[in-house]
């Protein structure tokens, strides 16, 4: 059983021969191939290298296109500035000053740079590996991509004061981020994962109405498109558990932040669930032998179906026993 087949068949709920791992690699890749954070995220072909040799290395299951939430926010006419050893920076939010949704023109994924060069991601992961490893699309969620176009104070004071524009800017946040998931799956990803980080800092209402309501639409188009949707919302989700349990995703990443059994409890068997050690206290800092019993023991709790991966990126810096650790086959439980 390869890679790809080892993931369907758990998304699938037929028997595995191991538990998939699709941990988050991102600068901790970009310098297992001597290179850096800048290049990984501007060069799709340094992003595209470093996955495949890692996988390699250590065990993934999953080719993945991430690297930083300003795609799409460079398609709007956003400056991104490139860190050598960091995540890329927007230099300033495009509509921080002033939001009039109607006068907003929808970038073109296609000849967007930054959106072009992640479809171009996934075309050389098809090229070189495809058939072996699953592939990992990405685009932001309505309220994390709005978040960056508006500036994070900005777009959380619309929510509360001026709801209707800021619902206009996500939804056309979600008209993009299908067109984009779109140009992805043309070009061979079999998973369209959506991160909407800054979902788990709203109460549990507002997201109900405001935000909850945009993801559906978006989940819902890709869904249609015949592929797989992970979700990712990084720190504390547990409010925000019964209205994921309602969408149409496949996978869910779970934080180290949320219990693995409430999820579970709440999530059902459906989903698969992804997750859940902190990345820094138990991978960048634990010992392999813990961090193996650490993964075992969450299989043992939540049962079919899971998949492996910290609570989030794993960190540059992290040991590479560490790594191999998280990745180390776990026997599947019928």
């Amino acid at each position: 059983m390869n890679s790809r087949e080892r993931y369907i068949h758990m998304l699938e709920g037929r028997e595995v021969d191991i538990v998939p791992r699709i941990p988050i690699l991102m600068g901790f890749a970009a310098h297992f191939i001597g290179s850096n954070y800048a290049a990984f995220a501007s060069d799709h072909r340094v992003l595209v290298e470093a996955n495949i040799r890692c996988a390699e290395a250590f065990g993934i299951d999953q080719m993945n296109t991430m690297s930083d939430p300003y795609r799409e926010t460079q398609g709007f006419g956003a400056e991104i500035i490139y860190e050598e050893h960091g995540v890329p920076r927007c230099l300033r939010p495009p509509f921080e000053d002033e939001l009039n949704p109607a006068s907003i023109r929808k970038p073109d994924p296609l000849t967007s740079a930054r959106m072009r060069d992640r479809i171009d991601a996934v075309r050389e992961y098809k090229r070189r590996v495809g058939g072996q490893y699953s592939i990992m699309g990405w685009v932001e969620g309505p309220a994390a991509e709005a978040a960056d176009l508006r500036g994070l104070e900005n777009f959380l004071c619309d929510l509360m004061e001026e709801p209707e524009l800021a619902c206009e800017l996500m939804d056309l946040c979600v008209d993009l981020a299908i067109d984009f998931a779109r140009a992805q799956v043309e070009n061979g990803a079999d998973t369209i994962g959506v991160g909407d980080a800054i979902c788990s800092q709203m109460s549990a209402e507002l997201y109900r109405t405001l935000v909850w309501p945009r993801e559906q639409r978006l989940v819902d188009a890709i869904r249609a498109m015949g592929v797989y949707v992970r979700l990712h919302i990084c720190g504390n989700i547990t409010h925000l558990l019964p209205f994921l349990a309602k969408l149409d995703v496949n996978i869910v990443d779970i934080d180290w932040l949320v219990d693995m059994r409430q999820a579970r409890d709440v999530l059902g068997q459906g989903k698969v669930l992804a997750g859940n050690r902190d990345p820094v206290a138990s991978v960048l800092r634990g010992a392999p032998e813990s961090i193996r019993g650490e993964f075992r023991e969450i299989y043992m709790n939540v049962g079919n179906r899971y998949m492996v991966n910290a609570g989030c990126e794993i960190p540059p810096g992290t040991p590479h026993e560490n790594v191999r650790a998280v990745c180390a086959p776990i026997p599947f439980r019928r």
